[in-house]
């Protein structure tokens, strides 16, 4: 680029030339150079809409607004030294712009890169096998972090601050904050080890029996995971609390349960074999019911005032409002069946036995 803008000027100090008609030139050959570089990505876009690739989507969508500046810039900046070339001062200056112009550009591109394939790597339309969300915003979190900190000492390289005084007062630095700043530092390695144990993910319904604390997680930042309440609140929890807290992931079950008490009376005692033996059946033939798990129903117990049948069964949704339609379909099932049976649910209740009156005893 030196050498070109060099020629450049040797041949614009020519007294037969007028360097405003160049500078003419150069901003209309950038405007024909953006017009053509749209055309070619909407061309390029209609090609990749044929295919379902992460990489070339992710690609065409980082580079369309980077290069479209990238060539407004570099034409502006090559137009404005044209015009100025006998001001070495302002040389030197646009000089270090367009230094400074492509490393922003290139750390704009890559940012953009990583949020697109941050964005859709989980989305099963690219992949047969789509990374966990959770996975891929930490990792883009990081390659964001590493992309904008050497874009920064780049440009302060350029500017002329020494990389080796920053990165040594970054080290003292960086010991002093740790002291200041232990939460915040407890919180970050705290998001780490979420990121590394996973034990939930962005969407995962949580819970604490140590605190109250429940939900679903809607983010999990460095310092602070956000948990969305079941009425709707936003619970904030520092990252370093799940360190010493026991979390409860319901969304990762395998089965939800239905264990039930079903009480029949004890003068329906001769209809409980069969009573028992259709709620089995029905259980076993239920489509819904899971039986690889445990089935059982058996008589439980004589209670004070109800015989009772535990129903023990899992179902093979675990969505929360399936599984109370399904439950709620059960239950009525089983009342039908007690009562095809001439029986009935018991209720509590008492019987009071009174001594009957023996012959020639006076009432008072």
């Amino acid at each position: 680029m030196n050498e070109f803008i060099e020629s450049v000027e040797t041949f614009l100090a020519s007294p037969f030339i007028d360097p405003w008609g160049y500078v003419f030139s150069v901003v209309f050959a950038t405007l024909l150079v953006r017009f053509f570089a749209r055309g070619f990505f909407d061309r390029i876009a209609r090609q990749l809409e044929k295919t379902q690739n992460l990489y070339d989507d992710a690609l065409l969508e980082a580079a369309r607004r980077p290069i479209g500046w990238a060539i407004w810039v570099l034409g502006l900046l090559l137009a404005a030294e044209i015009a100025f070339t006998e001001d070495s001062e302002l040389g030197e200056f646009i000089d270090g712009a367009r230094y400074i112009a492509i490393i922003f550009l290139v750390a704009w591109f890559a940012n953009r890169f990583i949020n697109f394939v941050e964005a859709h790597v989980s989305d099963p339309e690219y992949s047969d096998r789509p990374v966990d969300q959770t996975t891929a915003r930490a990792v883009g979190k990081l390659l964001r972090a590493s992309v904008i900190i050497t874009a920064i000492l780049m440009m302060l390289q350029n500017l002329g601050f020494s990389i080796s005084g920053v990165l040594a007062f970054g080290g003292i630095g960086g010991i002093a904050i740790g002291f200041a700043a232990r939460d915040l530092l407890a919180n970050f390695f705290g998001a780490i080890m979420i990121y590394w144990d996973r034990p939930f993910a962005v969407g995962d319904w949580v819970r604490s029996p140590d605190r109250e604390i429940e939900g679903t997680v809607e983010d999990i930042g460095w310092r602070l995971t956000i948990i969305r309440t079941f009425d709707q609140r936003p619970l904030y929890v520092p990252n370093a609390v799940f360190a010493s807290l026991s979390v409860e992931n319901p969304s990762r079950m395998r089965n939800r349960r239905i264990y039930e008490i079903v009480g029949l009376r004890y003068d329906d005692f001769d209809a409980l074999p069969a009573v028992v033996a259709d709620i089995r059946t029905m259980l076993k033939e239920h489509p819904a019911i899971d039986l690889e798990r445990t089935l059982m129903v058996n008589v439980l117990q004589f209670g004070e005032s109800t015989i009772d049948i535990m129903i023990y069964t899992f179902t093979k949704t675990t969505v929360w409002t399936e599984f109370h339609e399904i439950k709620e379909e059960i239950l009525i099932k089983i009342g039908n069946i007690i009562a095809a049976h001439g029986a009935e649910i018991a209720f509590p209740t008492q019987t009071i036995h009174l001594p009957s009156a023996e012959p020639g005893d006076v009432s008072s």
